[in-house]
């Protein structure tokens, strides 16, 4: 049993195929033709009420089989009609006398605009809309990618849900194009239709008076009314499926089923409806109109449009009375009522001069994003960032505290970290951001500005914008993703500073579970967790990951039977952890790097000077200024390049070039060769010199 279901489709399309050569009798044609409305009813219903299109990712091979069945059952009544005197089963009877009504030319006519209703304006307009959805969707891809790859490398996605994005993407470029050319199919049917139904009148008419011995009234007659319940019976159903096509085509932007958005849409617009029903009542005066169906149908619009805005307007009153139920208080004044209650006990005043480690605050305009209740779902893509980060580096983000301010503007927020503001930007929540690609061939229509995390130039575009900036090359992302990309990148810039001595004590004593003797060892028998702490933090800032705490306790022991210092030692560190390193910054097998030259190193070695607090470099103002003027020449090619800058030295000289350039340029990572991999190919693009 089991296999003749996994079989069905097969089977049927088999029988399909037998009905364009297998005769039916009268009764099993009738069953045939009923299917066919039956089926061809429930794929229009099945249109109607899914969401989005690849719901219903059959719908391309459904209707190659659908359009294959009614040409089947048209063969099949045209047989049937020619071959017993215009008699092809009841359905084909009853529905051409209903239609005909004793008169031949006026059901022709009826048949005729059927037929061409659904050739010109359904069928034509449905091959239009999905032919321009293909290539849309085809050309939007690259950019449609680019975003998802932008979304995980910041964190806000994970690569299970890029790699479903992915698939949906190629799911949907499949299904358009396979819409593309079953719009095609639709269109021969209706073609096919006109001509089987005149191969029927004619053929009818030719066989009953020559071989019938019928008069041509009586030919006329029986033929007209088999011909147009034939045609009937076949374009209702083909009219059905060509109205589902439409439908699923055209559904480029929803966000649930047609009938609820329907309803919803129309029902968030009363006083459109009340102004139509009011001009409806003007028709009234027109001489001549129907006064009781005008007068019903405005009474009925009018009403209907002032219950509607009348519910609006409770809904709208519900938060307000629920502020004023606390003795007719404003919300302002009950908040400080509560406020000023709560600081009478001192232990309360206490948490106003906590400091919470990261805070982020938001304009207005920006809460929808954020609160839960409102189908924001920035709490959700916080947690997901921090979890990957988490596995990334080594470090768990502490908790993330979002909260609006009123001082900020409406589209305006603001990241701090122990309670500074170290970050602000704006976002605009009906728009999208266009990031413009580096060769860009034409621009779109928006709102200049620049991308907040990275510096990008960019510009706000409306929704109705987005596919054709993404056809143009520019990457494309929603407020929301922007606005926890700079989040990402902020905390990414920051964590060194919120690695504090209790979260290092709680990896520490993680690290315990996994090698309590080799902890017993370090701590505090050769460094204490200040110390370590530093050491870890000191990794943290250039980027280095804390993940492998293993091999940092293993170094810092070994180093420590002869260098106290923890320059050194995290240098030692460095190098034991030269595959994570080389990871992180290598691509393939290659690394682009910037060298220094070998005389500009033996100057810096025979610079540096010893003071209260360990070595530090001592450099000329000319040889400085030299340095940074060429920095900044040679960070423009990682620009082009797409990938952070990356500047290789000796291990001596790394630790003072990194000093020297840091306060000049904070995003540039510099490495020493002993730290990169042997097998890792490396390709310098710059040199800076004395």
């Amino acid at each position: 049993m089991k296999n003749i279901l996994n079989n069905a489709v097969s089977l049927i399309v088999v029988m399909i195929v037998l009905l364009l050569i297998i005769p039916l009798d009268p009764f099993f044609l009738d069953v045939m033709i009923i299917l066919n409305i039956a089926v061809s009813l429930i794929i229009l219903l099945i249109s109607m009420n899914i969401k989005e299109a690849l719901e219903f990712s059959i719908f391309p091979s459904l209707l190659l089989i659908t359009t294959l069945y009614r040409i089947g059952i048209n063969i099949s009544s045209t047989r049937s009609i020619l071959s017993n005197s215009g008699t092809a089963g009841q359905v084909i009877a009853s529905m051409g006398d209903f239609v005909l009504q004793g008169n031949v030319v006026v059901g022709v006519i009826i048949f005729l605009i059927i037929v061409l209703v659904q050739f010109l304006v359904i069928t034509k307009g449905a091959e239009r809309v999905a032919e321009v959805a293909a290539r849309f969707t085809l050309d939007a891809m690259p950019g449609k990618q680019m975003a998802i790859d932008a979304d995980l490398g910041s964190g806000l996605i994970t690569e299970e849900e890029a790699k479903q994005r992915r698939y949906k993407i190629q799911k949907e470029a499949d299904f358009y194009g396979s819409m593309d050319g079953a719009t095609k199919i639709v269109k021969g049917d209706a073609t096919m239709s006109l001509i089987i139904t005149a191969v029927n009148f004619l053929g009818g008419c030719v066989i009953g008076m020559v071989q019938g011995n019928m008069g041509f009234t009586e030919v006329l007659q029986v033929y007209s009314i088999a011909t147009i319940g034939d045609g009937l019976v076949s374009q209702i159903p083909a009219l059905l499926i060509s109205t589902a096509t439409g439908m699923i085509v055209t559904r480029a932007v929803a966000e649930d089923s047609l009938n609820i958005d329907v309803t919803r849409q129309f029902a968030a617009q009363p006083r459109a409806i009340m102004i139509a029903g009011g001009v409806l009542a003007i028709l009234l005066a027109v001489p001549g109109m129907p006064k009781l169906q005008l007068a019903v149908i405005a009474l009925v619009m009018m009403l209907g449009g002032w219950y509607l805005m009348r519910k609006m307007e409770e809904y709208a009153a519900v938060p307000e009375q629920a502020a004023m139920a606390m003795g007719g208080m404003g919300p302002a004044e009950a908040e400080q009522m509560a406020e000023e209650d709560s600081f009478k006990d001192i232990n309360s005043v206490y948490s106003l001069i906590s400091v919470e480690p990261i805070e982020m605050e938001f304009g207005y305009s920006l809460i929808p994003l954020v609160d839960e209740s409102s189908g924001g779902r920035m709490i959700d893509r916080i947690v997901i960032f921090r979890r990957q980060y988490a596995q990334e580096m080594g470090l768990v983000i502490p908790s993330i505290r979002l909260r609006d301010s009123s001082s900020l503007n409406t589209n305006q927020y603001v990241i701090k970290i122990k309670g500074e503001e170290v970050a602000k930007g704006e976002i605009l929540v009906d728009y999208y951001l266009a990031l413009e690609p580096p060769n860009l061939e034409k621009e779109i229509d928006g709102i200049d500005t620049i991308e907040p995390a990275y510096g990008i130039p960019s510009k706000w575009i409306t929704v109705d914008k987005k596919e054709m900036a993404e056809i143009y090359g520019y990457t494309v992302i929603d407020p929301l993703s922007v606005m926890l990309t700079h989040l990402s990148e902020t905390v990414k810039k920051h964590a060194h500073e919120l690695l504090n001595r209790q979260e290092v004590v709680r990896l520490v004593d993680n690290m315990k579970k996994q090698s309590q003797e080799l902890v017993d060892e370090l701590i505090p028998t050769l460094i204490s967790y200040g110390n370590f702490q530093k050491i870890l933090t000191n990794l943290l800032k250039e980027g280095i990951p804390i993940k492998d705490m293993e091999t940092i306790m293993e170094t810092i022991v070994d180093s420590s039977m002869t260098v106290r210092d923890l320059d050194t030692i995290t240098e030692n560190i460095r190098v034991a952890l030269k595959r994570t390193i080389t990871r992180k910054f290598c691509e393939g097998n290659s690394m682009k790097v910037v060298t220094l030259d070998a005389e500009l190193e033996k100057n810096i070695i025979t610079s540096l000077t010893n003071g209260e607090h360990g070595m530090y470099l001592a450099l000329s103002p000319d040889v400085m200024q030299s340095v940074i003027t060429q920095m900044s020449e040679e960070v423009k090619k990682f620009q082009e390049l797409g990938q952070s800058p990356v500047i290789l030295t000796s291990q001596v000289v790394r630790l003072h070039f990194y000093r020297l350039i840091e306060q000049f340029f904070p995003d540039v990572y510099v490495l020493s060769f002993n730290e990169i991999s042997n097998n890792i190919q490396i390709q310098a693009v710059g040199n800076i010199t004395m």
